[in-house]
């Protein structure tokens, strides 16, 4: 069985793609103000990689998962 080099970017892009849009809906759905949100969403859009790992770490987390 062959692994091909577009199955797997193709699975990791998915898998990043998801990963971008609980992000984003995370970053929505938090406290912040507007303009942080804009701020983190446009990151998160522009470096999907990146920007989510950023976020990950130092992000707006939504407001519904607070204690």
């Amino acid at each position: 069985m062959e692994m091909n080099m577009f199955e797997l970017t193709g699975l990791g892009g998915l898998i990043l793609l998801a990963l971008d849009i609980w992000a984003l809906i995370s970053i929505i759905g938090s406290s912040a103000t507007t303009g942080r949100k804009v701020l983190w969403a446009l990151l998160v859009i522009i470096l999907p990689l990146i920007g989510f790992v950023i976020w990950l770490i130092a992000g707006p987390r939504s407001s519904a998962t607070r204690i």
